[in-house]
């Protein structure tokens, strides 16, 4: 019981960061699709065995030769032209390195919101709000680069039949998430 309220928790979690701001994987990871239509294919993903938190999580390789500043710079590109914000950074690995004085691997957290989608999502479901904003994260592993964030289709179906303007809503922020992903692990700006 306590595990099934845990994992409603974390999937209404989700679903309101990702629907509202604007912002899988495992050895079974889900794809996004292409927005609206709904289907669902296999993608490459690190090893996660078990993680119930990669089963609501869309992941990407970078490409190799792709650097964190191209990755970076896509999703400042893809912000830009879908008129969403850069409202945060979570430099992780920089911070650690600062307090043992050792370099580690890289990660680092992103955040992003439309604050009128955020408005709309709120407005539907109050709960949502402790989500906000959305994150992309990028994860350096022993096989390189990786790019996550929230199943955004999964998520979206949770909620149910949404009223028009609300799936609009979320159809135009999943978009964007999705876009970011593609393009930053290809690193085109």
């Amino acid at each position: 019981m306590r595990s099934t309220t845990r994992m409603t928790a974390i999937v209404l979690a989700a679903v309101c960061c990702l629907a509202a701001a604007g912002c899988a994987s495992s050895g079974q990871a889900r794809q996004p699709q292409e927005a609206p239509a709904v289907r669902q294919s296999q993608v490459q993903a690190p090893r996660t065995s078990g993680n119930a938190a990669a089963g609501i999580t869309w992941s990407r390789k970078v490409h190799p030769g792709v650097t964190v500043a191209e990755i970076e710079d896509a999703f400042a590109s893809v912000a830009a032209e879908d008129n969403i914000r850069a409202v945060g950074e979570l430099p992780l690995s920089k911070e650690l390195e600062l307090r043992s004085g050792k370099p580690g691997k890289f990660l680092k957290v992103y955040s992003y919101c439309d604050p009128a989608a955020a408005r709309v999502m709120v407005d539907f479901n109050p709960s949502m709000a402790a989500l906000l904003p959305c994150r992309i994260s990028v994860v350096e592993q022993e096989d390189g680069l990786w790019i996550y964030t929230m199943d955004m289709d999964m998520l979206i179906n949770l909620q149910g039949k949404l009223p028009v303007h609300v799936s609009d809503t979320v159809q135009r922020v999943r978009a964007t998430i999705l876009k970011m992903l593609e393009r930053g692990a290809r690193g085109e700006f």
